[in-house]
């Protein structure tokens, strides 16, 4: 795999798939706590960097963002720390599902990536398979993929890049190549080096994810002013805590959709969002559609503009966009 840029890339998928057990895997150690009951170990983002395969590697292991028992407040905050970790993008998102029977709770999860997720983000994912040993035997992941629409129609949407890794059962198997979990990685890294090469060497960003990067470049100048001797990693992880509180104070009283909204794109949110920004209520200015997606995720979000504060305390997507819009025309 060429390395030879670091690449951050952020595991999503719901409590109980095993994203921690395959960020051990990759990594080759156990650097992420695995939980052992139906409650999720991981609590909110953790992110760890380690050389694999001749370059960087950071992996920002998310808790559930997809679970539908996730109460409003928790969910917002933890996409405000992912918006946190995620800065300035991530260069892959594996979408994390089981080698399972396919269960309206699967459905629904895919559901809200088709919803949340824009065209572009799907641009950087990849479809991972966990719980391999589930496949009968003689059965391979792409035939498991073909039998399933939904989720056919998902691995289409990443460019059908789609892999199967076994977190447990499979490691050093000599006898089965393809039911080898070490294999399995490297054939996952080297997906990852082809999909990092098509996209340019790019991540996945925009306005507001830049913007939070900037906020946190800006900490850390200001921690290695003051006196102690962190090192540039403890620098780095300081200043994202600093910023994601700073965040928090701002975007607390936004919904957690928009929220979503703004860290993967509108998708099925325009059909909310623009309505009330097309014609715009702020004295009968027209706002333009360009305009009115560049508030949502640029002046809405950013925290740092003053759409941010008039959006608090919004009731409906919808209504978030209105208010941005308004500050945004005085």
């Amino acid at each position: 795999m060429d390395m030879s840029n670091s690449r951050r890339i952020a595991i999503l998928g719901k409590t109980g798939v095993g994203k921690s057990s395959l960020a051990n895997t990759i990594f080759g150690e156990p650097l992420f706590k695995v939980g052992h009951s139906v409650n999720s170990e991981t609590k909110t983002c953790q992110a760890v960097t380690k050389p694999v395969d001749g370059g960087n590697i950071t992996l920002i292991d998310t808790p559930g963002l997809f679970d539908t028992d996730r109460s409003e407040e928790d969910l917002r905050s933890e996409i405000v720390r992912c918006i946190t970790e995620f800065a300035p993008g991530p260069h892959v998102f594996l979408i994390v599902l089981k080698v399972e029977r396919f269960t309206p709770q699967e459905q629904a999860v895919i559901d809200k990536i088709n919803e949340y997720f824009s065209e572009e983000v799907f641009k950087y994912a990849i479809v991972l398979f966990t719980h391999g040993d589930q496949l009968p035997e003689g059965e391979t992941i792409e035939s498991f993929v073909r039998r399933n629409k939904p989720v056919m129609e998902l691995v289409q949407k990443c460019g059908d890049r789609f892999h199967v890794i076994d977190n447990k059962y499979w490691k050093n198997n000599p006898e089965d190549e393809y039911r080898n979990n070490q294999v399995q990685v490297k054939k996952l890294l080297k997906t990852i080096d082809e999909m990092v090469k098509k996209n340019k060497g790019g991540c996945y960003t925009n306005e507001m994810l830049q913007a939070v990067e900037e906020r946190i470049i800006q900490e850390v100048q200001l921690i290695r002013k003051s006196p102690g001797n962190m090192s540039e990693r403890e620098i780095r992880e300081k200043a994202k805590e600093n910023i994601f509180k700073w965040l928090w104070t701002k975007l607390a009283g936004i919904l957690s959709g928009v929220l979503w909204g703004a860290l993967f794109g509108l998708a099925e949110m325009l059909k909310e969002v623009l309505p009330a920004l097309i014609l715009g209520g702020a004295g009968g200015k027209k706002v333009i559609v360009g305009k009115a997606v560049e508030l949502v995720l640029g002046g809405a979000m950013q925290g740092v503009l003053k759409g941010c504060d008039a959006a608090e305390g919004a009731d409906s997507p919808g209504e978030a966009a209105q208010k941005a819009a308004e500050a945004y025309m005085k």
